[in-house]
């Protein structure tokens, strides 16, 4: 049998294609993850929960071998090193264990887009597909949409952490006003997160709010779960189908391909499949289909770092199930050339999910209008091999200065005589490999955890002492503020990302041979083959990527549905 769709790869875009193309009875969709499949009778309580903190550790939840490097070398610097990146492997994608913002990002992001040879893609054009997402359940009117497979909702005052609390209060005092609606005009100041919980307080990946119990009984849906596409199959430059390993190896024939595998692993299927800078392709012993040199190029993502601080017992989060992320501060950083609300700063009641994190609240940094730009390659043919992954953060200038600038605001805001009471000891962190590695679960680690949560109590004076010397390893915000060359080193050193992986398939002109796709998502060079994910953004928004992602997932069923 051909099917008439066959969508490769099942996040947060490929589970809205299924949905949307499969309304039409006479359309055969099939849609192929590699993770597990999770629906509304099996989704593990990591997962379910509002508080986001434990899905991605999951390692059933995630490409467990991938990596990336994430600054850029320097000649004074220590040599990089790789970081584990989690990448969601579970229907749903991101979406699934994701920190659950719904934010859009800026109407002048999708005017850029047009700029860069997006036609069509203006914020006029994709605003109602924002609204057609959501159901906002606190505001009304012409940039809200009511009716939506998600829900999204803000934390209310019984339910905010006072550190929160206070961080925008404070916040308001010195001149960044509280806000009410983070996805209303698009001014700066500080606005209590936008959040994609459903009515039952709970997590709404679009494999269960798009591909609900009803959509998933649909005769003309199938889906298949456990299984990758090792390779699409091509006739006469065009896509036929591909082959299917996991579960039951298989060749699936379609009218139709769609690649929605995100932004690492939608390229390194394509370049798997012989297309791509055709030097490289030969270089791996890949047979070139269509020489491609902007497939895998163009990586983007929010570089990002963190202002911290002890929280004293009331200032913690009353209610541990509660999202983390309950406020954020959108600023400008004043630099020439960069757009309004280039900056972006998550307010976490807390900064991990165990004992210690429960102890720190955090300012969670990112530059919402980053300009460095990376890439990724393969480094086998094979497909159970991972690419090789470098964002180059902070390889441009620009990117840099502001990373530096927040980190100087942070320490500003936390320092301020009005927090007093709501934080103690204020210190530099980021999310390294050692952070990251504390945070598994295992007796060990808990027993460690334990331990520092108890002396981080108990041992008054000393504890920035101790924070100092355990937690930062002798870093401190006093030693990075008065010494402009140590904070240039530590933000280098410590830069990260924020899981946002973008703009490897670019959408473009025919013209701009660095693009990939057209604007309704087809790849340029061969026919009946499409690729719909945040790999096809040409510039990264403003935004953490999920609900973007999901709006160009909408846009592009319905070119698909009107053949466009």
């Amino acid at each position: 049998m051909k099917v008439d769709h066959l969508i490769l790869g099942g996040g947060s875009a490929g589970c809205v294609l299924a949905a949307r193309l499969s309304e039409d009875p006479k359309r055969n969709v099939v849609l192929v993850e590699a993770g597990r499949n999770i629906g509304k009778d099996n989704i593990p309580d990591a997962v379910r929960s509002r508080y986001p903190g434990r899905a991605y550790l999951d390692t059933r939840n995630i490409w467990m071998q991938l990596s990336a490097m994430m600054g850029t070398p320097q000649s004074n610097s220590a040599p990089r090193s790789l970081r584990r990146y989690e990448q969601a492997r579970i229907l749903g994608g991101g979406s699934a264990i994701n920190a659950l913002m719904a934010n859009r990002g800026a109407p002048s992001d999708y005017e850029e887009w047009v700029a860069l040879g997006a036609e069509g893609w203006d914020w006029q054009s994709c605003l109602p597909y924002f609204l057609k997402i959501e159901a906002d359940r606190d505001f009304d009117g012409p940039l809200h949409g009511k009716d939506g497979p998600i829900c999204v909702r803000r934390i209310t005052d019984d339910r905010i952490s006072p550190f929160v609390d206070r961080v925008i209060k404070t916040l308001d005092a010195g001149g960044h006003p509280i806000r009410a609606d983070q996805n209303g005009i698009w001014e700066d100041g500080s606005f209590r997160g936008a959040v994609a919980v459903s009515d039952a307080g709970e997590r709404q990946p679009t494999s269960l709010a798009y591909l609900t119990p009803e959509v998933r009984r649909r005769p003309n849906l199938s889906i298949i779960t456990d299984s990758i596409a090792t390779r699409i199959l091509f006739e006469n430059g065009r896509a036929i189908g591909a082959e299917i390993t996991g579960a039951r190896s298989q060749v699936i024939a379609a009218y139709e391909v769609i690649v929605s595998s995100g932004a690492i692993h939608s390229p390194a299927l394509l370049l798997r499949s012989g297309l791509g800078p055709a030097a490289d392709l030969r270089a791996l012993g890949i047979d070139v289909i269509a020489d491609r040199p902007g497939i895998g190029r163009n990586l983007m993502e929010h570089p990002s770092i963190a202002v911290s601080a002890y929280l004293p017992p009331n200032a913690r989060v009353h209610n541990r199930s509660e999202h983390h992320e309950e406020a954020i501060w959108r600023f400008s950083s004043g630099l020439q050339g960069t757009p309004a609300g280039d900056m972006h700063a998550a307010i976490l009641s807390r900064s991990g999910w165990h004992s210690v994190g429960l102890r720190m609240g955090s300012l969670f940094f990112w530059v919402n209008k980053s300009y460095s730009r990376g890439f990724m390659k393969l480094r086998s043919a094979e497909a159970h091999i991972e690419p090789d992954v470098d964002f180059q953060l902070l390889s441009d200038e620009r990117d840099l200065r502001r990373l530096k600038q927040a980190l100087r605001r942070g320490a500003e805001v936390l320092s301020d005589p009005l927090m007093d009471g709501y934080r103690g000891t204020v210190f530099p962190a980021s999310y390294t490999p050692r952070v990251g590695k504390v945070a598994q679960p295992g007796a060990w680690n808990a027993l460690q955890r334990g331990l520092l949560s108890g002396l981080l109590d108990t041992v008054g004076p000393l504890r920035a002492a101790l924070i100092h010397s355990v937690v930062t390893l002798g870093t401190t915000m006093d030693g990075l503020l008065s010494d402009d060359v140590a904070l240039t080193e530590f933000v280098r050193r410590h830069v990260g990302g924020t899981w946002h992986p973008s703009g490897t398939c670019r959408m473009g002109a025919t013209t701009d041979v660095m693009a990939v796709t057209s604007p309704t998502g087809r790849v340029h060079g061969v026919g009946g083959l499409r690729v719909c994910d945040a790999s096809v953004m040409p510039s990264i928004p403003c935004a953490n990527t999920n609900m973007p992602t999901i709006m160009i997932a909408e846009r592009i069923a319905d070119f698909i549905r009107n053949d466009e």
